[in-house]
Protein backbone atom coordinates (compact mmCIF):
# COMPACT_ATOMS: atom_id res chain seq x y z
CA UNK A 1 0.00 0.00 0.00
CA UNK A 2 1.65 3.57 -1.31
CA UNK A 3 1.84 6.58 0.89
CA UNK A 4 -0.46 8.19 -1.20
CA UNK A 5 -3.20 5.41 0.00
CA UNK A 6 -2.15 5.69 3.41
CA UNK A 7 -2.90 9.14 3.73
CA UNK A 8 -5.94 9.45 1.41
CA UNK A 9 -7.27 6.63 4.31
CA UNK A 10 -6.07 8.90 6.83
CA UNK A 11 -7.91 11.86 5.51
CA UNK A 12 -11.09 9.78 4.74
CA UNK A 13 -11.16 8.54 8.25
CA UNK A 14 -10.96 12.27 9.83
CA UNK A 15 -14.05 13.78 7.61
CA UNK A 16 -15.91 11.03 8.25
CA UNK A 17 -16.14 11.53 11.77
CA UNK A 18 -16.73 15.49 11.41
CA UNK A 19 -18.04 16.23 14.82
CA UNK A 20 -15.74 14.15 16.86
CA UNK A 21 -13.14 15.49 14.80
CA UNK A 22 -14.19 19.12 15.00
CA UNK A 23 -13.93 18.72 19.38
CA UNK A 24 -10.42 16.68 19.24
CA UNK A 25 -9.07 19.23 17.04
CA UNK A 26 -10.30 22.30 19.17
CA UNK A 27 -8.60 21.31 22.00
CA UNK A 28 -5.26 21.75 20.67
CA UNK A 29 -6.21 24.63 19.16
CA UNK A 30 -7.63 26.14 22.34
CA UNK A 31 -3.84 25.31 24.04
CA UNK A 32 -2.49 26.41 20.40
CA UNK A 33 -4.49 30.37 20.81
CA UNK A 34 -3.53 30.23 24.54
CA UNK A 35 0.10 29.94 23.59
CA UNK A 36 0.17 32.79 21.04
CA UNK A 37 -1.89 34.95 23.47
CA UNK A 38 0.15 34.29 26.13
CA UNK A 39 3.50 35.09 24.81
CA UNK A 40 2.12 37.70 22.78
CA UNK A 41 1.11 39.55 25.89
CA UNK A 42 4.74 38.31 27.34
CA UNK A 43 7.18 39.28 24.37
CA UNK A 44 5.33 42.76 24.32
CA UNK A 45 5.98 43.29 28.26
CA UNK A 46 9.69 42.46 27.50
CA UNK A 47 9.86 44.84 24.48
CA UNK A 48 7.95 47.44 26.75
CA UNK A 49 10.80 47.38 29.81
CA UNK A 50 13.82 47.19 27.20
CA UNK A 51 12.21 50.01 25.19
CA UNK A 52 11.66 52.24 28.99
CA UNK A 53 15.44 51.04 29.49
CA UNK A 54 16.60 52.22 26.17
CA UNK A 55 14.88 55.46 25.76
CA UNK A 56 17.69 57.11 27.74
CA UNK A 57 20.52 55.65 25.39
CA UNK A 58 22.75 53.06 25.54
CA UNK A 59 26.14 54.60 26.47
CA UNK A 60 24.75 54.86 30.53
CA UNK A 61 26.54 53.97 33.49
CA UNK A 62 25.60 54.67 36.63
CA UNK A 63 27.36 54.15 40.27
CA UNK A 64 25.31 53.98 43.25
CA UNK A 65 26.35 54.19 46.76
CA UNK A 66 27.15 50.90 48.78
CA UNK A 67 28.76 47.67 47.59
CA UNK A 68 25.29 45.74 46.22
CA UNK A 69 24.71 43.14 43.68
CA UNK A 70 21.60 44.60 42.42
CA UNK A 71 20.75 47.11 38.83
CA UNK A 72 21.99 49.65 40.36
CA UNK A 73 18.81 51.67 40.18
CA UNK A 74 18.30 54.97 42.22
CA UNK A 75 17.59 53.94 45.66
CA UNK A 76 19.72 51.56 46.92
CA UNK A 77 20.67 51.40 50.29
CA UNK A 78 23.35 53.40 51.61
CA UNK A 79 25.57 50.94 53.41
CA UNK A 80 28.97 52.71 53.37
CA UNK A 81 30.84 54.91 55.62
CA UNK A 82 31.65 57.90 52.76
CA UNK A 83 28.77 58.73 50.75
CA UNK A 84 28.44 59.48 46.88
CA UNK A 85 29.42 63.38 46.78
CA UNK A 86 29.35 66.61 44.11
CA UNK A 87 32.96 66.03 44.25
CA UNK A 88 33.16 62.61 43.19
CA UNK A 89 30.32 63.43 40.91
CA UNK A 90 33.20 66.00 38.74
CA UNK A 91 35.96 63.95 39.46
CA UNK A 92 33.98 61.19 36.86
CA UNK A 93 32.96 63.56 34.81
CA UNK A 94 36.78 64.22 33.61
CA UNK A 95 37.48 60.34 32.88
CA UNK A 96 38.85 60.31 29.41
CA UNK A 97 35.67 58.49 27.77
CA UNK A 98 33.13 60.18 29.77
CA UNK A 99 31.64 62.71 28.02
CA UNK A 100 29.30 64.27 30.99
CA UNK A 101 28.31 62.78 34.61
CA UNK A 102 25.28 63.75 36.55
CA UNK A 103 24.49 63.61 40.56
CA UNK A 104 21.06 62.80 41.47
CA UNK A 105 19.13 63.17 44.10
CA UNK A 106 15.10 62.27 44.14
CA UNK A 107 12.35 62.79 46.42
CA UNK A 108 9.27 63.94 46.91
CA UNK A 109 8.03 67.92 47.93
CA UNK A 110 5.20 70.52 47.79
CA UNK A 111 4.94 72.83 44.88
CA UNK A 112 3.05 76.15 45.15
CA UNK A 113 2.90 78.59 42.87
CA UNK A 114 -0.02 81.49 43.53
CA UNK A 115 -2.00 79.21 46.33
CA UNK A 116 -2.09 76.12 43.55
CA UNK A 117 -0.47 73.30 45.21
CA UNK A 118 1.04 69.90 43.94
CA UNK A 119 2.91 67.33 45.23
CA UNK A 120 5.58 66.19 42.95
CA UNK A 121 8.72 64.11 42.59
CA UNK A 122 11.61 66.32 43.50
CA UNK A 123 15.09 65.34 41.12
CA UNK A 124 18.20 66.67 42.03
CA UNK A 125 20.24 67.19 38.95
CA UNK A 126 22.90 69.11 36.79
CA UNK A 127 22.89 71.10 34.36
CA UNK A 128 24.23 68.15 31.91
CA UNK A 129 20.80 66.02 32.39
CA UNK A 130 19.55 66.74 28.56
CA UNK A 131 22.78 65.12 27.30
CA UNK A 132 22.92 62.53 29.99
CA UNK A 133 18.96 61.49 29.93
CA UNK A 134 18.32 62.46 26.47
CA UNK A 135 15.62 64.66 27.31
CA UNK A 136 14.68 68.02 25.68
CA UNK A 137 13.88 71.50 26.85
CA UNK A 138 10.45 72.84 25.36
CA UNK A 139 10.33 75.88 26.44
CA UNK A 140 12.85 78.35 28.07
CA UNK A 141 16.33 76.24 28.88
CA UNK A 142 17.77 73.89 31.61
CA UNK A 143 19.62 74.57 35.05
CA UNK A 144 22.66 76.55 33.88
CA UNK A 145 26.51 75.09 34.91
CA UNK A 146 26.12 77.18 38.19
CA UNK A 147 29.25 75.82 41.19
CA UNK A 148 27.39 72.05 42.24
CA UNK A 149 28.14 73.13 45.74
CA UNK A 150 26.42 76.92 45.47
CA UNK A 151 23.90 76.64 42.76
CA UNK A 152 21.47 79.50 41.99
CA UNK A 153 17.53 78.40 43.17
CA UNK A 154 16.79 77.62 39.45
CA UNK A 155 13.90 75.09 38.65
CA UNK A 156 13.10 73.51 35.67
CA UNK A 157 8.98 72.02 35.51
CA UNK A 158 8.02 68.48 34.12
CA UNK A 159 4.99 69.26 31.48
CA UNK A 160 2.08 67.94 33.66
CA UNK A 161 3.61 69.98 36.46
CA UNK A 162 3.27 73.18 34.19
CA UNK A 163 0.03 72.93 33.01
CA UNK A 164 -1.29 72.22 36.91
CA UNK A 165 0.30 74.67 38.14
CA UNK A 166 0.27 77.88 35.27
CA UNK A 167 -2.70 76.45 33.43
CA UNK A 168 -2.26 78.87 29.77
CA UNK A 169 -0.06 81.41 31.47
CA UNK A 170 3.91 81.16 30.74
CA UNK A 171 6.24 79.95 33.62
CA UNK A 172 9.23 81.29 32.75
CA UNK A 173 10.35 83.86 35.38
CA UNK A 174 8.31 83.18 37.74
CA UNK A 175 8.73 81.78 41.45
CA UNK A 176 7.37 79.16 42.52
CA UNK A 177 7.98 77.30 46.52
CA UNK A 178 9.36 73.95 46.28
CA UNK A 179 9.77 72.80 49.80
CA UNK A 180 8.81 75.91 51.23
CA UNK A 181 12.20 77.86 49.50
CA UNK A 182 11.72 79.93 46.31
CA UNK A 183 13.33 79.10 42.70
CA UNK A 184 12.67 81.08 39.35
CA UNK A 185 11.62 79.10 36.44
CA UNK A 186 14.09 78.42 33.91
CA UNK A 187 12.40 76.70 31.51
CA UNK A 188 9.51 73.33 30.98
CA UNK A 189 10.73 69.74 29.83
CA UNK A 190 9.14 68.38 26.51
CA UNK A 191 6.64 65.73 27.29
CA UNK A 192 8.60 62.62 28.18
CA UNK A 193 5.77 60.08 29.75
CA UNK A 194 6.68 57.26 32.37
CA UNK A 195 9.77 55.03 32.83
CA UNK A 196 9.10 52.38 35.04
CA UNK A 197 6.15 53.48 36.60
CA UNK A 198 8.08 57.05 37.60
CA UNK A 199 6.18 59.91 35.37
CA UNK A 200 8.99 61.96 34.58
CA UNK A 201 6.41 64.63 33.47
CA UNK A 202 4.95 64.96 36.82
CA UNK A 203 8.32 66.21 38.12
CA UNK A 204 10.68 69.24 38.74
CA UNK A 205 14.21 69.74 38.05
CA UNK A 206 16.09 71.67 40.68
CA UNK A 207 20.19 71.56 41.75
CA UNK A 208 21.31 68.75 43.29
CA UNK A 209 23.20 70.49 45.97
CA UNK A 210 19.67 72.41 46.67
CA UNK A 211 18.01 68.90 47.23
CA UNK A 212 20.23 67.55 49.24
CA UNK A 213 19.68 70.20 51.20
CA UNK A 214 16.09 69.99 50.84
CA UNK A 215 15.50 65.73 51.92
CA UNK A 216 18.61 66.66 54.15
CA UNK A 217 20.84 63.93 53.06
CA UNK A 218 24.50 63.84 52.79
CA UNK A 219 24.78 61.02 49.79
CA UNK A 220 23.63 61.19 46.12
CA UNK A 221 21.56 58.13 45.23
CA UNK A 222 23.44 58.25 42.12
CA UNK A 223 25.80 59.51 39.60
CA UNK A 224 24.90 59.03 36.03
CA UNK A 225 26.86 58.95 33.12
CA UNK A 226 27.43 59.16 29.75
CA UNK A 227 30.63 57.75 27.71
CA UNK A 228 31.75 58.09 24.15
CA UNK A 229 30.15 55.74 21.41
CA UNK A 230 32.74 53.33 20.01
CA UNK A 231 34.43 53.09 23.55
CA UNK A 232 34.86 50.28 25.55
CA UNK A 233 32.03 49.66 28.06
CA UNK A 234 34.66 47.89 30.13
CA UNK A 235 37.39 50.02 30.10
CA UNK A 236 34.61 53.15 31.43
CA UNK A 237 34.01 51.11 34.02
CA UNK A 238 37.23 50.04 35.31
CA UNK A 239 38.07 53.68 35.42
CA UNK A 240 35.40 54.47 37.51
CA UNK A 241 36.00 51.70 39.91
CA UNK A 242 39.94 52.51 39.81
CA UNK A 243 39.24 56.66 40.46
CA UNK A 244 36.46 56.06 43.17
CA UNK A 245 38.45 53.68 45.21
CA UNK A 246 41.36 56.47 45.47
CA UNK A 247 38.74 58.75 46.18
CA UNK A 248 37.31 56.26 48.75
CA UNK A 249 40.03 54.04 50.23
CA UNK A 250 37.52 51.12 49.14
CA UNK A 251 35.11 50.10 47.25
CA UNK A 252 31.91 50.47 48.62
CA UNK A 253 29.81 51.64 45.40
CA UNK A 254 28.23 49.64 42.69
CA UNK A 255 29.17 50.28 38.95
CA UNK A 256 26.59 48.88 36.08
CA UNK A 257 26.52 49.28 32.93
CA UNK A 258 23.49 50.17 30.90
CA UNK A 259 23.83 46.84 29.52
CA UNK A 260 23.97 45.01 32.49
CA UNK A 261 21.20 45.85 33.35
CA UNK A 262 19.32 45.34 29.74
CA UNK A 263 20.84 41.58 30.15
CA UNK A 264 19.65 40.75 33.54
CA UNK A 265 16.17 42.37 32.57
CA UNK A 266 16.17 40.55 29.34
CA UNK A 267 17.29 36.98 31.21
CA UNK A 268 14.29 38.16 34.06
CA UNK A 269 11.59 38.78 30.90
CA UNK A 270 12.39 35.87 28.90
CA UNK A 271 11.84 33.65 32.26
CA UNK A 272 8.47 35.37 32.10
CA UNK A 273 7.47 34.63 28.87
CA UNK A 274 8.41 31.19 29.31
CA UNK A 275 6.12 30.74 32.32
CA UNK A 276 3.04 32.55 30.51
CA UNK A 277 3.98 30.03 27.63
CA UNK A 278 3.69 27.06 29.81
CA UNK A 279 0.51 28.37 31.22
CA UNK A 280 -0.90 27.72 27.56
CA UNK A 281 0.80 24.05 26.81
CA UNK A 282 -1.18 22.85 29.80
CA UNK A 283 -4.34 23.61 27.63
CA UNK A 284 -2.12 21.60 24.95
CA UNK A 285 -1.36 18.49 27.14
CA UNK A 286 -5.22 18.72 27.71
CA UNK A 287 -5.53 18.42 23.71
CA UNK A 288 -3.14 15.90 23.82
CA UNK A 289 -4.97 13.65 26.16
CA UNK A 290 -8.45 14.40 24.26
CA UNK A 291 -6.74 13.18 20.99
CA UNK A 292 -5.39 10.35 22.58
CA UNK A 293 -8.51 9.13 23.95
CA UNK A 294 -10.51 9.59 20.56
CA UNK A 295 -7.51 7.48 18.75
CA UNK A 296 -8.21 4.70 21.16
CA UNK A 297 -11.88 4.87 20.65
CA UNK A 298 -10.71 4.73 16.71
CA UNK A 299 -8.98 1.45 17.03
CA UNK A 300 -11.97 -0.15 18.93
CA UNK A 301 -14.25 1.17 16.18
CA UNK A 302 -12.25 0.16 13.22
CA UNK A 303 -10.80 -3.35 14.26
CA UNK A 304 -12.83 -4.65 11.43
CA UNK A 305 -10.86 -2.48 9.44
CA UNK A 306 -7.58 -3.12 10.69
CA UNK A 307 -8.10 -6.72 9.83
CA UNK A 308 -8.95 -6.16 6.50
CA UNK A 309 -6.06 -4.46 5.56
CA UNK A 310 -3.74 -6.73 7.12
CA UNK A 311 -5.77 -9.35 5.01
CA UNK A 312 -5.25 -8.22 1.54
CA UNK A 313 -1.23 -7.60 2.61
CA UNK A 314 -1.20 -3.90 4.66
CA UNK A 315 1.90 -4.71 6.69
CA UNK A 316 2.21 -3.32 10.50
CA UNK A 317 4.01 -0.27 9.86
CA UNK A 318 1.40 0.92 7.58
CA UNK A 319 -1.09 0.61 10.06
CA UNK A 320 0.83 2.34 12.03
CA UNK A 321 1.21 5.06 9.95
CA UNK A 322 -2.32 5.14 9.46
CA UNK A 323 -3.37 5.86 12.73
CA UNK A 324 -0.08 8.22 13.52
CA UNK A 325 -1.04 9.94 9.99
CA UNK A 326 -4.66 10.82 11.45
CA UNK A 327 -3.33 12.08 14.64
CA UNK A 328 -0.84 13.91 13.20
CA UNK A 329 -3.89 15.73 10.78
CA UNK A 330 -5.93 16.27 13.87
CA UNK A 331 -3.47 17.78 15.59
CA UNK A 332 -1.92 20.03 12.47
CA UNK A 333 -5.56 21.45 11.86
CA UNK A 334 -5.90 22.17 15.46
CA UNK A 335 -2.66 23.99 15.35
CA UNK A 336 -2.97 25.97 12.42
CA UNK A 337 -6.81 27.05 13.50
CA UNK A 338 -4.82 27.98 17.24
CA UNK A 339 -2.63 30.08 15.29
CA UNK A 340 -5.11 31.46 13.48
CA UNK A 341 -7.25 32.57 16.34
CA UNK A 342 -4.19 33.43 19.01
CA UNK A 343 -3.14 36.05 16.16
CA UNK A 344 -6.69 37.73 15.61
CA UNK A 345 -6.85 37.51 19.28
CA UNK A 346 -3.35 39.49 19.96
CA UNK A 347 -4.05 42.09 17.53
CA UNK A 348 -7.85 42.54 18.32
CA UNK A 349 -6.28 43.43 21.75
CA UNK A 350 -3.77 45.49 20.29
CA UNK A 351 -6.08 47.48 18.16
CA UNK A 352 -8.67 47.77 21.02
CA UNK A 353 -6.29 48.51 23.83
CA UNK A 354 -3.32 50.11 22.16
CA UNK A 355 -1.05 51.38 25.42
CA UNK A 356 -1.29 47.48 26.59
CA UNK A 357 1.98 45.91 25.28
CA UNK A 358 1.15 42.74 23.03
CA UNK A 359 3.38 42.18 20.58
CA UNK A 360 3.11 38.09 18.51
CA UNK A 361 6.03 36.38 18.62
CA UNK A 362 6.66 34.44 15.11
CA UNK A 363 8.95 31.67 17.11
CA UNK A 364 7.11 30.89 19.84
CA UNK A 365 3.76 30.88 17.66
CA UNK A 366 5.88 28.09 15.58
CA UNK A 367 7.31 26.23 18.10
CA UNK A 368 3.50 26.26 19.33
CA UNK A 369 2.70 24.65 15.98
CA UNK A 370 5.65 22.38 16.14
CA UNK A 371 4.63 21.60 19.86
CA UNK A 372 1.21 20.58 18.47
CA UNK A 373 2.35 17.96 16.25
CA UNK A 374 4.44 16.77 18.60
CA UNK A 375 1.82 16.14 20.79
CA UNK A 376 -0.45 14.94 18.39
CA UNK A 377 2.33 12.02 17.53
CA UNK A 378 2.80 11.22 21.11
CA UNK A 379 -0.84 11.06 21.87
CA UNK A 380 -1.35 8.65 18.56
CA UNK A 381 1.17 6.22 19.26
CA UNK A 382 -0.15 4.10 21.84
CA UNK A 383 -3.31 3.97 19.78
CA UNK A 384 -1.34 3.29 16.34
CA UNK A 385 0.80 0.99 18.16
CA UNK A 386 -1.95 -1.63 19.74
CA UNK A 387 -3.91 -1.12 15.99
CA UNK A 388 -0.68 -2.30 14.56
CA UNK A 389 -0.12 -5.63 16.84
CA UNK A 390 -3.63 -6.73 16.40
CA UNK A 391 -3.68 -10.14 14.53
CA UNK A 392 -5.79 -10.04 11.18
CA UNK A 393 -7.94 -12.62 12.52
CA UNK A 394 -8.66 -11.43 15.33
CA UNK A 395 -9.26 -8.11 14.12
CA UNK A 396 -12.07 -9.57 11.72
CA UNK A 397 -13.75 -11.71 14.42
CA UNK A 398 -14.37 -7.84 15.61
CA UNK A 399 -17.40 -8.03 12.89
Amino acid sequence: MRFVDVSRLAAGAVAAHRSRSLLTALGIAVGIAAVVLLTSIGEGVHRFVLAEFSQFGTNIIAVTPGKTETFGLSGAQISNVRPLSLDDSAALARIDQVIAAMPVVQGNAEVEFEGNTRRTMILGVGSELPKVWSMNVSTGRFLPPDDERAPRAFVVLGSKVRSELFGDRNPLGQRVRVGGDRYRVMGVMESKGQFLGFDLDDAVYVPAAKALELFNRESLMEIDLVYRSGASAQSVRTSIERLLRARHGSEDFTVTTQQQMLDVLGSVLDVLTFAVAALGGISLFVGGVGILTIMTIAVRERRAEIGLLRAIGARRAQVLRLFLLESLLLSAVGGLAGLGVGLGLAATIKFVAPSLPVHPSLEYALLAELLAIAIGLAAGMLPARSAALLQPLDALRAE
